[in-house]
Protein backbone atom coordinates (compact mmCIF):
# COMPACT_ATOMS: atom_id res chain seq x y z
CA UNK A 1 0.00 0.00 0.00
CA UNK A 2 1.49 3.26 -0.82
CA UNK A 3 0.60 6.70 1.45
CA UNK A 4 -0.08 9.77 0.31
CA UNK A 5 3.07 12.38 0.41
CA UNK A 6 2.33 14.08 2.96
CA UNK A 7 3.35 17.73 3.18
CA UNK A 8 5.20 19.70 6.29
CA UNK A 9 2.13 21.04 6.58
CA UNK A 10 0.01 17.46 6.76
CA UNK A 11 3.21 16.11 9.34
CA UNK A 12 2.69 19.06 11.30
CA UNK A 13 -0.91 18.65 11.32
CA UNK A 14 -0.20 15.26 12.03
CA UNK A 15 2.08 15.83 14.86
CA UNK A 16 -0.47 18.53 16.41
CA UNK A 17 -3.18 16.50 16.68
CA UNK A 18 -0.85 13.48 18.46
CA UNK A 19 0.38 15.48 20.80
CA UNK A 20 -3.18 17.17 22.13
CA UNK A 21 -4.01 16.41 25.52
CA UNK A 22 -6.68 14.34 26.35
CA UNK A 23 -9.77 14.61 27.67
CA UNK A 24 -8.24 13.13 31.22
CA UNK A 25 -4.87 14.59 30.66
CA UNK A 26 -3.39 11.95 30.49
CA UNK A 27 -0.09 10.51 27.96
CA UNK A 28 -0.75 11.35 24.64
CA UNK A 29 -1.88 8.15 21.79
CA UNK A 30 0.38 6.11 20.51
CA UNK A 31 1.27 6.41 16.71
CA UNK A 32 -0.03 3.36 14.25
CA UNK A 33 2.35 2.40 11.77
CA UNK A 34 -0.36 4.36 8.66
CA UNK A 35 0.48 7.47 10.35
CA UNK A 36 4.04 7.17 11.55
CA UNK A 37 4.06 6.13 7.66
CA UNK A 38 2.46 9.96 6.54
CA UNK A 39 4.53 11.42 9.04
CA UNK A 40 7.81 10.26 7.54
CA UNK A 41 6.45 10.29 3.87
CA UNK A 42 7.22 6.48 3.70
CA UNK A 43 5.34 3.43 2.45
CA UNK A 44 4.14 1.35 5.51
CA UNK A 45 6.10 -1.41 3.65
CA UNK A 46 9.13 0.75 4.16
CA UNK A 47 8.47 0.98 7.73
CA UNK A 48 7.75 -2.40 8.12
CA UNK A 49 11.15 -3.52 6.42
CA UNK A 50 12.63 -1.11 8.58
CA UNK A 51 11.04 -2.67 11.22
CA UNK A 52 12.41 -6.14 10.39
CA UNK A 53 16.39 -4.67 9.67
CA UNK A 54 15.80 -2.73 12.92
CA UNK A 55 16.99 0.63 10.87
CA UNK A 56 13.39 2.23 11.63
CA UNK A 57 12.12 3.93 14.66
CA UNK A 58 11.23 1.64 17.72
CA UNK A 59 8.04 0.08 17.84
CA UNK A 60 5.98 -2.16 19.84
CA UNK A 61 3.55 -4.76 19.40
CA UNK A 62 0.12 -4.62 21.52
CA UNK A 63 -1.11 -7.89 20.42
CA UNK A 64 -1.42 -8.23 16.57
CA UNK A 65 -0.93 -4.50 16.67
CA UNK A 66 2.31 -2.23 16.28
CA UNK A 67 2.39 0.78 17.94
CA UNK A 68 4.80 3.73 18.05
CA UNK A 69 5.87 6.08 20.79
CA UNK A 70 5.92 9.35 19.28
CA UNK A 71 8.78 10.59 21.25
CA UNK A 72 10.52 7.65 19.88
CA UNK A 73 10.09 8.12 16.67
CA UNK A 74 10.71 11.93 16.93
CA UNK A 75 14.37 10.67 18.55
CA UNK A 76 14.83 8.22 15.79
CA UNK A 77 14.23 11.19 13.44
CA UNK A 78 16.72 14.03 14.88
CA UNK A 79 19.19 11.24 14.91
CA UNK A 80 18.71 10.73 11.25
CA UNK A 81 19.11 14.34 10.69
CA UNK A 82 22.49 14.47 12.50
CA UNK A 83 24.13 11.38 10.93
CA UNK A 84 23.11 13.20 7.48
Amino acid sequence: MRCQEASEGDREAIMAAAKRPTATQGPRPKATTQQVAEYLQVDVETLYKWRHSGVGPPGVRVGKYLRYDWSDVEAWWDEQKAAA
